[in-house]
């Protein structure tokens, strides 16, 4: 089968959990999505099925819109809620200290990947390697950060923030380093996408929905195939 299909992601699912399920669903062996979500986080991830999965090259440098959740004070192995915690504290910092350091981290910058990433090294994923306790060197990676907003505060104390970005930008980095910026530390509490490119959350069906009328679900190929025609 053939279509592109806006999935909201479910979680402690992976990307290619995801790609495996509708493989199953759809009857099709090519399957596969144009940017990865964490784990942990929830929200929409594109796929590609049949001879969709040729477009991807068309829509993976997209631009993204997360909505996320920041806690401040705590930093950990992973970079968020989900990994060991390495150093904790009572964050002070109000409302007018965040937004002082967030145009630091607005526009180009330079964004060091986490050793918790797919990132191969030596043919080996870091996440592999820092499991099993081990480090490497890693070099700063190019990303825009196109825009990055202040929301409120939950009834935990975690900030949220809303951000446009480049392809390669790891939300959870973002906010460990704000969270170094302002001397107490941080890390992501919550991360869920919004939009990749033209697409929206607002489009994007449950895995259930896809289950129970694939077709329905389906978008046709030239929903990203017209946008790549010269």
């Amino acid at each position: 089968m053939d279509g592109v299909f806006l999935v909201d992601k479910p979680m402690d699912w992976t990307s290619m959990d995801v790609c495996a399920y509708l493989r199953n669903v759809l009857h099709e062996k090519h399957v596969g999505h144009t940017g990865t979500l964490d784990p942990n986080a929830t929200g929409l991830l594109v796929v590609l099925a049949g001879k969709g999965t040729k477009l991807a090259k068309y829509a993976e440098n997209d631009v993204k819109e997360y909505a996320a959740r920041m806690r401040l004070g705590t930093v950990t192995d992973t970079q968020d809620i989900w990994g060991t915690v390495l150093h904790q504290e009572e964050a002070r910092n109000n409302r007018e200290e965040i937004e002082a350091v967030l145009d630091r981290f607005r526009g180009p910058i330079m964004q060091l990947p986490p050793m918790y990433s797919a990132i191969k090294h030596r043919g080996k994923k870091l996440y592999e390697i820092a499991r099993r306790g081990g480090e490497v060197e890693r070099e700063p990676r190019p990303i825009t950060i196109y825009r990055l907003e202040l929301t409120g505060q939950d009834e935990e104390g975690d900030w949220g923030l809303e951000i446009e970005c480049s392809k390669g930008t790891y939300i959870r980095t973002l906010c460990a380093d704000i969270g170094e910026a302002l001397g107490c530390g941080g890390c992501m509490s919550a991360l869920r996408r919004v939009r990749a490119g033209k697409f929206t959350i607002s489009q994007a069906h449950t895995l259930e929905e896809i289950r129970s009328d694939p077709e329905r679900c389906a978008l046709p190929l030239d929903v990203i195939s017209a946008e790549a025609a010269p």
